[in-house]
């Protein structure tokens, strides 16, 4: 199996491929858009990519290709995004005076680098900066990034879990060309789907009013411009149970005759983590 995501080796989303589907090839891309034609033409069966991280917020370059992707979500992985602190052999952390990351990646370690007094150097992406680090060679230099990304360029860790967050963890739809065939009676089901809402009073609350009278819950529900247009505005949705359920019938019935659009990004088994994240309440 071949797994496309964004990124270079070693970057985060090339990590939670690995840690989903251990025996598959990764397929490294330059854009979202590159890792969904990856799919399409065939050089991956799968793309793992990012909607939503826990600091970060939504992608919005992902939400702006997942209703044109032609994909279908088939499923999600959520990983625990850990920070390791990646110097060249014999770096010591009270010599490191400049640290190379991705901006995000830089704005979730801000206490490390007031610890260390570093100065912060933006790169395109955390892999990227690691194997700029490993390039310059230079003691001083440290990257934040994933052990992953030291490992395949030969960086020590100075130190793991330099995060600001605990929780700071991302999501991931695994999305393929053709939809996953699940019984609608399967257990801890999820549907994500995006809709546009008649331009009239209170269409949205109407139009949300049936997922509430027949007892679908909704987890996400997330709005943005239609092509640049400020009277335009999409939704991107994602529920409890699948679509064949009774109770989500009749709410899409009722979502139908206010909206001028709906259309299903796919229905799937909502991850472990999302499952024991109930359970703590």
């Amino acid at each position: 199996m071949k797994i496309s995501f964004q990124g270079q080796a070693g970057a985060y989303s090339d990590l939670a491929c690995h840690m989903a589907y251990p025996q598959a090839q990764t397929v490294p891309c330059e854009t979202f858009g590159e890792a969904i034609a990856a799919v399409h033409e065939g050089r991956a069966d799968l793309a793992m990519l990012p909607p939503e991280n826990s600091i970060a917020g939504r992608v919005p370059d992902m939400h702006a290709l997942l209703p044109e992707s032609g994909l279908s979500i088939i499923g999600e992985r959520f990983l625990r995004i850990e920070h390791c602190l990646l110097a060249p052999k014999g770096a010591t952390i009270a010599g490191i005076r400049r640290i190379h990351s991705h901006p995000v990646a830089l704005g979730q370690v801000r206490a490390l680098v007031a610890e260390l007094g570093a100065a912060v150097v933006a790169e395109y992406d955390t892999a990227g900066a690691a194997e700029i680090v490993a390039a310059i060679n230079n003691p001083e230099d440290a990257a934040i990034a994933s052990s992953l990304a030291g490992e395949l360029h030969g960086l020590e860790i100075l130190r793991r879990n330099v995060e600001d967050a605990a929780h700071n963890t991302t999501r991931f739809y695994v999305m393929a060309r053709e939809a996953a065939i699940l019984d609608p009676k399967t257990e801890d089901l999820m549907t994500t789907f995006v809709f546009n809402v008649r331009n009239v009073p209170a269409a949205l609350y109407k139009a949300l009013g049936g997922f509430a009278t027949n007892g679908v819950n909704m987890t996400k529900l997330e709005s943005y411009m239609v092509n640049g247009s400020f009277t335009a505005t999409q939704f991107l949705a994602e529920v409890d149970g699948h679509p064949d359920q009774p109770g989500m019938k009749h709410a899409y019935e009722e979502l139908a005759f206010f909206s001028t659009e709906i259309k299903v990004l796919g229905t799937y088994r909502a991850d472990g983590f999302r499952l024991r994240q109930r359970k703590l309440g």
